[in-house]
């Protein structure tokens, strides 16, 4: 056994959004951990980078919309220990045809959750939103609490306050090799460490370090074109013009989001949410560039519905998404190992939660009751994945 100066409560591997969420509720609880990173921070090869994202209430699933009002009372936490604006409230817009399925069950979930919102009709939204092309007739469901949260600061005042609290972090540290048992030992390129608890939050590397431990998660990474777009006035599609941020459902097999301008001065950000097949070993390759059907939807959905942006994206970056089949995160014990933990699959919308994610994670290390219902999130819900996986 490892003496006991080596042995950590709990090693987190990848330094993320959810990994470092997880470590700042194990070291808020004064446990001793460790948290991972294969790359030298900051870098821009896995889902939790670049200046912003979405947060909102508006979710078709209720268990979200319950987690996220503990995930605002955590961001703000964070922001006040942190003594900087890590948050922007600008209002969430949904989109789509009166009939659209989802926009009503949105409508009722927040109306059951007693969640601030306002339907707005076409013509409401015409003279709201002047700068909105609504050529079909749309209609808007408002979610007032929704806004931009400012991812790249998030993540450097997480890993300020995990280092503050006690805890360690150390980047460059690729895993090579985990061995399962009472402790778990964890050897990565620079040395071998032993913990009660590991946690793997790895994005679309997860699958690499669980193969070796016999099982493989039905994940799918996907890698997304992040394309902003110029005004043709600037300013125009602003916060200060009370612009918010936007997502259209039913135009396309997925949703096309967008987010007021910020990030780049006089630029809009405007995805499509969904992206094509890649591996992440290879993300950064020319050739991972070369499928960009996704922007031709895109630079049509610009001309149609904002006509005060340019058709052409100014400014073209890349995400990794790593999906479920059911766009559901995978929260679970490792079916064999107990005290090793999996958070994965968060499928392009896990940022906003990661503060009760990483409380979740924090609690199935500790073997603490979890503060919410797992049966959404767990492995078991894979039927492929039989004891032949194992």
């Amino acid at each position: 056994m490892a003496a006991q100066k080596d042995l950590w409560d709990a090693i987190v591997i990848g330094a993320g959004i959810q990994g470092c969420f997880t470590a700042y509720h194990l070291a808020k609880h004064r446990k001793r951990i460790l948290l991972l990173e294969q790359f030298f921070l900051p870098h821009s090869r896995g889902s939790s980078h670049g200046q912003s994202r979405i947060i909102r209430k508006a979710y078709l699933e209720d268990f979200y919309t319950r987690m996220m009002h503990e995930c605002y009372q955590i961001w703000a936490q964070l922001e006040h220990e942190a003594g900087t604006q890590l948050h922007r409230q600008t209002g969430l817009l949904l989109l789509g045809m009166k009939e659209n399925q989802e926009l009503k069950t949105i409508q009722a979930n927040l109306s059951r959750q007693r969640v601030e919102h306002q339907c707005l009709s076409s013509e409401e939204l015409k003279q709201r939103f002047p700068n909105i092309r609504l050529p079909r007739g749309e209609v808007g469901l408002l979610d007032n609490s929704g806004g931009v949260i400012y991812a790249y600061k998030a993540l450097r005042a997480l890993q300020d306050a995990i280092r503050q609290l006690g805890g360690i972090v150390r980047d460059g540290e690729k895993v090579v090799e985990i061995n399962p048992g009472l402790l778990v030992t964890v050897k990565t390129t620079s040395r071998s460490y032993q913990a009660k608890s590991l946690v793997i939050t790895a994005g679309p590397w997860t699958n690499q370090l669980l193969r070796p431990l016999g099982i493989e998660l039905p994940l799918q990474t996907l890698r997304i074109n992040v394309c902003y777009w110029r005004e043709m006035v600037p300013g125009s599609y602003g916060v200060s013009q009370a612009f918010p941020c936007f997502l259209w459902l039913g135009l396309c097999p997925h949703h096309i989001y967008g987010l007021p301008t910020g990030e780049y001065p006089g630029l809009m950000k405007v995805s499509y949410h969904h992206g094509n097949h890649a591996d992440p070993e290879e993300r950064d390759c020319p050739t991972a560039r070369t499928d960009i059907g996704d922007v031709q939807i895109l630079s049509s959905f610009v001309r149609d519905h904002l006509p005060d942006l340019k058709p052409e994206p100014a400014v073209i970056e890349s995400c990794m998404y790593t999906n479920t089949p059911d766009e559901q995160f995978i929260l679970d014990r490792h079916p064999k190992y107990d005290n090793i933990i999996i958070g994965a699959g968060f499928s392009g919308h896990g940022f906003k939660l990661a503060p009760v994610v990483g409380k979740i994670l924090y609690e199935l290390s500790m073997k603490l009751t979890p503060s919410y219902d797992l049966a959404p999130f767990r492995i078991s819900r894979f039927p492929s994945l039989g004891k032949a996986h194992l």
